[in-house]
């Protein structure tokens, strides 16, 4: 069925001597291979290893630890499944808004679409951790494929060549990973290759200096990594370059206080002129086969799921089983049975004309729309976006249902789209005619013909972001969204149970940003909580 992973199958063995150390609650930026040197420089002398040790990078993103999907954590202290990647992302930047609440009682999940989260919180921490976990295990590999090191062990030809773009895939995993860093907790510890490898405590950085350090290395990126669409998929590329830099100056003015739209406009130019292309189908963008049915043409970068290979709680997984519950029945989802947790608020629903558009994918057969109790899993429709089937019926390759086969697109197309159509609308640059012809794309593929096509003077502000709440609904966008639009906090737009009240409550403007573990915190007297907490 799927065979996308053949760059993360043959790390499998190496993890036994690499990457071994798990993360901790302190902000120790150490070499994470210390412990085990001696395995580490032989398997760095093997020219075969490095495809394999630059996979592990990648699976990163993806996995959790070194045993499947639970057994032996990179991060200790919470549930292995809740300290994924994707899956903790997520979490915080979909259950704090109007298009995500859940049913479980897990430690303080529900304080995140409350806006009632604290520094003890279990989730921040975690997600912290894997932040900085993914960060030192790049550091790491940039440490040990300098030239200095290469030449002591012999490396030469092209598989010099290609270590060269093994490095600044590494350099843009760990830009990614810093720019999640700065949109969620705003300033932390900035590490690099060069920095020491004994035990040290980096001072904090500004969230100015994260930016500019960010900006630097992608602005290196777009140039240093192959050209778009000619790596692996699903290795980065100057498309995922571009694209995260202008992520980066889209919300610059919620990092540094700084408007810099006009800057964003280069950067998407450049992916509208690549070789993507939107899908035929919205449905089948988030299904099993995503990698292959024609799906992958719109996905800039996206992070590689297998129900074999990749076997995780956390990701896909997790999207394609927590929100099945109440009347919902598995088979349709190709899972093994679902975990009735996640639905949407009618904030979301009524964004939606209901029964016109593809991009409506609620269930709502024994599901309320208004949430009386965010307990209940039938309050609140649920959402039928993310399946472990492809598009010939058939379930993902795991067979049991267990494991989600399902990629999950982080940048696709039609967010480059509507960023463009978002400068145009905030008067910022580029093409009416263009921002329409745009939109409009995105809307004949949701609703099947030009009907429901926009004009001149619908292109406002409000509309792009109803409008990105429809098309990216659940692709963890929505809080970065809010908060550029100055929507996520205070009273200009409020949500049931937004600040615990069922209609809805303004929440302080402080929680724009989460705050630093107090884990992390009493480890590193370097560090300084953010303002509020």
């Amino acid at each position: 069925m799927k065979r996308k992973i053949n760059i993360y199958t043959n790390f499998i063995l190496l993890i036994t001597f690499l990457f071994i150390a798990g993360c901790t609650d302190d902000l120790d930026q150490s070499d994470p291979n210390s412990e085990t040197l001696l395995s580490a420089e032989e398997v760095y002398s093997n020219p075969d290893s490095y495809i394999q040790l630059v996979a592990k990078l990648y699976a990163g993103l993806a996995t959790t630890g070194q045993s499947g999907p639970a057994g032996n954590p990179d991060i200790t202290g919470i549930d292995e499944g809740e300290s994924q990647y994707i899956r903790g992302y997520w979490v915080m930047q979909e259950l704090t808004t109007d298009e995500a609440v859940i049913s479980w009682n897990d430690k303080t999940i529900k304080d995140f679409h409350y806006h009632t989260w604290t520094a003890g919180d279990a989730f921040i921490n975690a997600t912290f951790n894997r932040l900085d976990f993914q960060v030192k295990n790049c550091n790491e590999f940039l440490r040990q494929t300098t030239d200095e090191k290469l030449d002591s062990r012999g490396i030469s030809g092209s598989v010099r060549e290609e270590i060269a773009t093994y490095r600044a895939e590494a350099r843009f995993l760990r830009a990614l990973s810093y720019w999640h860093f700065l949109d969620l907790y705003g300033s932390v510890g900035l590490v690099k290759e060069d920095s020491p490898t004994d035990f040290f405590l980096p001072e904090q950085a500004s969230s100015e200096e994260l930016f500019t350090y960010v900006k630097e290395e992608l602005l290196d990126l777009v140039n240093a990594l192959p050209a778009m669409g000619q790596n692996d998929y699903p290795r980065a590329d100057q498309g995922a370059a571009n694209m995260l830099l202008a992520k980066l100056y889209m919300n610059a003015e919620a990092y540094i206080g700084e408007k810099r739209f006009a800057e964003a406009l280069p950067y998407i130019q450049n992916i509208l002129n690549g070789p993507y292309s939107l899908h035929d189908s919205y449905e089948e963008l988030f299904l099993a086969d995503n990698d292959s049915n024609g799906a992958q043409n719109e996905f800039i970068f996206a992070v590689a799921y297998d129900g074999l290979f990749t076997q995780t709680y956390g990701g896909t997984t997790f999207l394609t089983h927590a929100p099945v519950g109440g009347e919902m029945n598995p088979d349709d989802f190709g899972i093994d049975g679902g975990w009735a947790g996640l639905r949407t608020t009618s904030a979301l629903v009524n964004k939606f004309q209901m029964g016109d558009d593809q991009r409506e994918q609620f269930f709502t057969q024994g599901q309320n729309l208004e949430i009386e109790d965010i307990g209940s899993f039938t309050d609140g429709y649920a959402i039928a976006k993310w399946k472990n089937i492809d598009s010939q019926g058939e379930w993902g390759s795991n067979g049991t249902g267990a494991f989600a086969d399902t990629d999950f697109p982080m940048f696709r197309l039609a967010d480059a789209y509507l960023m463009y159509a978002e400068i145009v609308a905030r008067e910022e640059g580029g093409s009416e005619s263009a921002a329409l012809g745009y939109v409009n794309a995105l809307r004949e593929r949701a609703f099947g013909d030009s009907a429901h096509n926009i004009s001149t003077n619908d292109l406002t502000e409000d509309f792009i972001l109803d409008e990105r709440a429809r098309e990216l609904h659940w692709e963890a966008h929505r809080r970065t969204d809010l908060i550029r639009f100055k929507k996520f906090t205070g009273s200009a737009y409020l949500w049931p149970w937004k600040g615990r009240v069922p209609n809805g409550a303004p929440t302080e403007s402080y929680r724009n940003i989460f705050p630093i573990p107090s884990n992390s915190l009493a480890a590193n007297p370097n560090l300084t909580q953010n303002p509020g907490y």
